[in-house]
């Protein structure tokens, strides 16, 4: 997954910074709400009962200003949730799936990868230039 922003207008929420919807946003702030409320970690059967609940509609709150204080009906196609929130959540480090404990945690490898990428810039910008030819 690509991240494009603006550092002069880069955003308070994180979730925006990353995903390019709103219905991706909310759905991945749910999904981290989920994490938080089982200890930061969701089994694979209730990350697909979870994913099935998305699927099939319920009533929720949601933390964004056009909806807060009002009740919901928030749905999500299922494959849709693992493409598109899920899987990229996973390959840039906010989510781990442990192989062996068939586990999904939340993670800090965002945050780690964010700051060797910074060092890589900061090597590139003192590296000696080098003519093309």
């Amino acid at each position: 997954m690509v991240i494009l922003f603006d550092r002069f207008n880069l955003s308070d929420d994180v979730y925006e910074v990353i995903f390019a919807t709103e219905q991706q946003r909310v759905v991945s702030k749910l999904l981290v709400e989920e994490l938080k409320l089982h200890n930061g970690e969701l089994t694979k059967t209730e990350m697909g009962l979870f994913a099935a609940r998305l699927h099939s509609g319920f009533v929720t709150e949601i933390d964004e200003p056009a909806y807060r204080g009002k009740k919901v009906k928030l749905s999500y196609n299922k494959r849709q949730f693992y493409d598109r929130i899920l899987t990229p959540m996973k390959g840039m480090g906010m989510v781990d799936y442990d192989l062996y404990r068939k586990t999904y945690a939340l993670s800090d490898k965002l945050s780690k990868a964010l700051t060797s990428i910074g060092l890589l810039w900061l090597q590139e910008m003192r590296r000696k230039p080098h003519l093309l030819k």
